[in-house]
């Protein structure tokens, strides 16, 4: 039977990654509450990483992550493999392999048909397949907006995990994917973007990071978050604060998609944009193009690593990163001394 079209980018406001609550407004509620330590807790809330790490033995953690968020595109077994492919990301920036996963659904089944949601299934039953993962079940409820994602239990050896706060002065930092996922989103709801370029990006989201992360982990790197909602310059400030140290980006080298610049240059910013810019605050020095400084904090779904390597074997791993596919990896900037003022973001 053909399934009923089905446009779920009708049925939400915002999309994605862009929809997380502002950054600089959970970072002050989230402060006010105490969460008891434990000395198998590895990586905990502290450092705002990917996801929390327990250790289980000498030779097991556990990396738990969860993750969910409206439609990105109209069409639903691609939004499930989109879904599914941001939610399974955290572990590979963890350094880890997934092992479990459960579905987490919301969908207006009084309003749309029930094969659309079976479809959302299936696409991210393709993500959890090509990662190695198994499926542990789920749940799903009615709601008025559509939302999917993912909890995922994974697994390390606790001696390899990697986290936002091993950046080291000195290193080179890597982009795995390029930036710009927000704008086109936006872009799409405007009817200003492409149909080719969209899906050039729509392509980008459903890449699993789980081929640039065996390098990062061949290579033995220990610093590295991915780039989601809070944007480039949000989560690289959140590995600069774990890190305690400042990053230099050279703007110029930013990978990003194609027509991406130019909806900018239009006018097309997403909102979250700049709540990110606000979320970094004075930690943001911009010695850039005022569109370049957008680019960097576009809320990116399903982004790329970013990675903190050491200056002698990056060009290496960056080249082992394109041989594993994804091409559009670059170095784009540098790790330094914290200032005396305080880390730093800057963008070049």
């Amino acid at each position: 039977m053909k399934l009923q079209k089905i446009e779920l980018l009708k049925e939400c406001e915002y999309g994605g990654c862009s929809a997380k609550i502002d950054p600089y407004e959970l970072s002050k509620l989230l402060s006010k509450v105490t969460v008891p330590a434990n000395e198998n807790v590895l990586v905990g809330l502290s450092t705002h990483d990917d996801a929390g790490v327990y250790k289980l033995n000498e030779e097991t953690a556990l990396i738990m992550t969860t993750d969910f968020f409206p439609p990105v595109v109209d069409e639903p077994y691609t939004f499930g493999v989109i879904a599914a492919t941001n939610a399974l990301s955290d572990v590979y920036a963890m350094g880890g392999k997934p092992l479990m996963a459960l579905n987490l659904m919301h969908y207006p089944g009084s309003r749309l048909p029930l094969e659309g949601l079976q479809e959302i299934l299936r696409g991210g039953q393709q993500a959890i397949d090509e990662a190695g993962a198994f499926t542990m079940g789920g749940h799903t409820i009615e709601d008025k907006t559509p939302q999917y994602g993912l909890a995922v239990v994974g697994v390390v050896h606790p001696n390899k995990i990697v986290t936002n706060s091993g950046a080291r002065s000195g290193q080179k930092l890597i982009l795995t994917k390029p930036l710009g996922v927000g704008v086109m989103i936006a872009g799409q709801r405007l009817s200003m973007t492409r149909d080719q370029e969209y899906k050039k990006g729509v392509d980008c989201m459903q890449r699993l990071n789980k081929y640039a992360a065996q390098v990062m982990c061949d290579y033995a790197i220990r610093g590295a978050t991915d780039v989601t909602g809070f944007g480039l310059v949000g989560h690289g400030f959140e590995l600069a604060e774990a890190s305690d140290v400042t990053i230099e980006i050279d703007t110029s080298q930013l990978p990003v998609l194609p027509g991406v610049l130019q909806l900018l240059d239009d006018g097309c910013i997403p909102g979250a944009a700049f709540r990110n810019i606000r979320y970094v605050g004075a930690a943001l020095e911009v010695n850039a193009p005022l569109l370049m400084s957008y680019l960097a904090a576009d809320p990116q779904t399903s982004g790329g690593l970013l990675m903190a390597v050491d200056s002698d074997i990056a060009e290496e791993v960056c080249c082992k990163i394109h041989d594993a596919g994804d091409i559009s990896a670059a170095i784009i900037g540098e790790v330094k001394e914290a200032r005396r003022d305080g880390i730093k973001v800057v963008l070049n």
